[in-house]
C-alpha cells in the first residue's frame, strides 16, 4: 500500500483544488490554437508507433506527419470516451449539495475538468479537420464493463477510474518534456490535459486507499477483471487500429497496425513510458503489464 505521507499530500491537492475561490482558467485558453498546423508533425518521431520501422523511414515526410497526426487525435478521443463514461457515473453520483458540499465541490470539480479534456479534444479535430477513425473502444468488453457497470463505490470501478487519468497521463507529461520536439499547440494541449488529470487521479487514489483498507480479499478476488480491462486500456490507448494507418495513406492497414504490436522499439517505449504509472497502480496490488 502507498506510505502515509502520499494520502496527505493527495488530500492537500484534493482540498485545493476544490476551493471555490481558486481562480479557474478555462483549458481551451490554454492551447495557442492560431500555431496548429497541418504542414507539421503533431508527436515526437519516438512516440509514433511505426518509429524505427524501416518501411515507414522510407515513406513519404507528409505521409509519416500525417500518422503522428492521426495517432494524437485517437490517443486523445480515446481518453475523451472513457472519461466521458465515468463522468457520467460520478454525475450520477452527486449528492443534493446543501447536505454534503465538500462532496459535491470534489464530484463537480472532476466533472469540469473532464468536460474541459473533451473539449480540448473536440477543439483539435475540429481545427485540423481530421475524422475520428478509431472505434475500437466499442469492442473493449473488459473496459466497458467496468466502466459502465460496475458500482460507483467499488474497487473495480474506481481502479478503472484511476486507469483511465494515470495511463494517458503519462503521454500527456512525456508531450510535455519533449516540448521542443512535439509541436508548440499540441505541447500547449497536453499541458492543459495533465492539469484538467490532476484532480481525478489524486481523487481516485485517495478512494482506493479507503476501499482497499476494508477490503483486501475484494481486490484479490477482482485483480483479474482490472488486469484485464488495463489491457485493453494499453492496447487502444498505443497500438492504433489498422482504421488510423489506412487514414494516413498507409495501406493496406491491418499490415502496418500488426507491423506497430510486433515491434520491440514500441514495446519498448510503451514499457518506459508506463513504468512510473504501473509501479504506483501496482501499489494497490494489481498485477500491471504494459
Amino acid at each position: 500500500m502507498p506510505s502515509p505521507v502520499e494520502p496527505e499530500r493527495r488530500a492537500a491537492l484534493l482540498e485545493e483544488l476544490a476551493r471555490p475561490d481558486v481562480p479557474y482558467r478555462d483549458p481551451l485558453a490554454r492551447v495557442e490554437w492560431e500555431a496548429l498546423s497541418l504542414d507539421a508533425p503533431w508527436l515526437p518521431e519516438a512516440a509514433v508507433s511505426l518509429h524505427g520501422d524501416p518501411r515507414f523511414a522510407a515513406l513519404p515526410e507528409a505521409q509519416r506527419r500525417r500518422l503522428s497526426q492521426h495517432e494524437l487525435l485517437g490517443f486523445l478521443a480515446a481518453g475523451l470516451w472513457l472519461e466521458g463514461v465515468l463522468a457520467a457515473r460520478l454525475a450520477r453520483a452527486l449528492p443534493p449539495a446543501p447536505e454534503t458540499p465538500a462532496r459535491a465541490a470534489h464530484l463537480l470539480g472532476e466533472l469540469r475538468e473532464a468536460a474541459g479534456h473533451g473539449l480540448l479534444c473536440l477543439e483539435l479535430q475540429r481545427r485540423a479537420g481530421l475524422p475520428l477513425v478509431d472505434r475500437r473502444l466499442w469492442r473493449a468488453p473488459m473496459l466497458n464493463l467496468l466502466a459502465r457497470r460496475a458500482p460507483a463505490g467499488s474497487i473495480p470501478f474506481w481502479a478503472c477510474v484511476l486507469m483511465a487519468a494515470e495511463v494517458p497521463d503519462r503521454m500527456h507529461r512525456y508531450l510535455r518534456r519533449r516540448a521542443s520536439e512535439a509541436h508548440p499547440a499540441i505541447a500547449d494541449l497536453a499541458t492543459a490535459c495533465a492539469i484538467a488529470g490532476a484532480r481525478r487521479i489524486a481523487h481516485a487514489r485517495t478512494v482506493l486507499e479507503r476501499r482497499l483498507a476494508a477490503g483486501r480479499w475484494r481486490r484479490r478476488a477482482l485483480a483479474p477483471l482490472v488486469e484485464r480491462a488495463h489491457r485493453e486500456l494499453v492496447e487502444i490507448l498505443f497500438y492504433p487500429d489498422p482504421a488510423v494507418y489506412e487514414a494516413a495513406g498507409l495501406r493496406p492497414g491491418r499490415v502496418w497496425a500488426a507491423r506497430a504490436r510486433a515491434s520491440a522499439r514500441r514495446r519498448a517505449f510503451v514499457r518506459e513510458l508506463l513504468a512510473t504509472a504501473l509501479r504506483s497502480l501496482r501499489l494497490f496490488g494489481f498485477r500491471l503489464r504494459p
